[in-house]
């Protein structure tokens, strides 16, 4: 299906691996031109340039922290109007109990899991608005709706994007400008690889063996971990012309592990 969307720009914050990767793909077999951050610089420049060999779309690597004043400035030099903003991170570490969680872990994790989101959204937004279109989609966690001490640290931050996100969709709805969320559960990224891969070094088992254990304690229907690759399709079919009537909504991509009727 055509998603209508060849030629428009884009910005993807936290594209050089996982689900930002995913997304970067996905966007530049629709056509999409893309400017795509992350902070280390080898695999980002190693990611753009295969994607671009696969599907020849123009793709503008930005080495930068894209949390910071600095990094912000460096990505919206590159690409001052975007028609798409696509924005995710590398997730918080994994948390244990809730009390060893300090004010500095908080405040180091807000910069980029909700500030530079919401910084990004209001240097871009009101341009969008004023031509008369624009996509906004942030990948999340599905922690932001089903909170888990495990995911403490990038649960609550994420749910207060999605409510900010929400906010600023009612107001621009009116101009096509359609802004939303997708809430993942477990994938296959690279921080899970590196944090299971340890875990079954540590157990003398495989990373397939531990990826099981989760799927079973944690009881996911579909009986897998995710495809970073499908969560990217989707945050494209956000992007899409066809995504008009869509604004302020939060699609959790789970497998079935969550329980809600809606």
């Amino acid at each position: 299906m055509d998603l209508g969307i060849s030629g428009k720009k884009a910005i993807v914050n936290g594209g050089s691996a996982g689900m930002g990767l995913g997304a970067v793909l996905s966007l530049a077999r629709e056509g999409v031109d893309l400017v795509v951050s992350a902070r280390g610089e080898e695999r980002l420049l190693r990611a753009c340039e295969e994607v671009a060999l696969e599907t020849g779309a123009s793709i503008t690597p930005i080495a930068c922290d894209h949390s910071t004043d600095e990094g912000r400035e460096k990505i919206l030099a590159a690409c001052p109007d975007p028609d798409i903003l696509v924005g995710t991170c590398s997730p918080p570490p994994f948390t244990g109990d809730y009390q060893t969680v300090d004010n500095s872990d908080w405040l180091d994790n807000l910069e980029v899991t909700l500030l530079s989101p919401v910084q990004f959204m209001k240097a871009v937004v009101p341009g969008m608005a004023k031509r008369g279109w624009g996509r906004v989609v942030n990948i999340g966690t599905g922690a932001a709706k089903y909170p888990a001490q495990v995911r403490i640290l990038s649960g609550p931050p994420r749910a207060a994007l999605v409510n900010y996100c929400v906010a600023v969709a009612k107001v621009v709805a009116k101009d096509n400008v359609m802004i939303n969320n997708v809430l993942p559960g477990m994938h296959h990224t690279s921080s899970i690889a590196d944090r299971y891969n340890a875990m079954a070094e540590q157990n003398g088992t495989s990373y397939d063996e531990e990826i099981q254990k989760f799927v079973d304690e944690w009881r996911i229907p579909a009986g897998i971990f995710g495809d970073p690759e499908h969560i990217g399709d989707f945050v494209a079919m956000f992007c899409s012309q066809q995504a008009a009537f869509i604004a302020g909504q939060s699609l959790v991509i789970d497998g079935g592990q969550t329980n809600s009727t809606f």
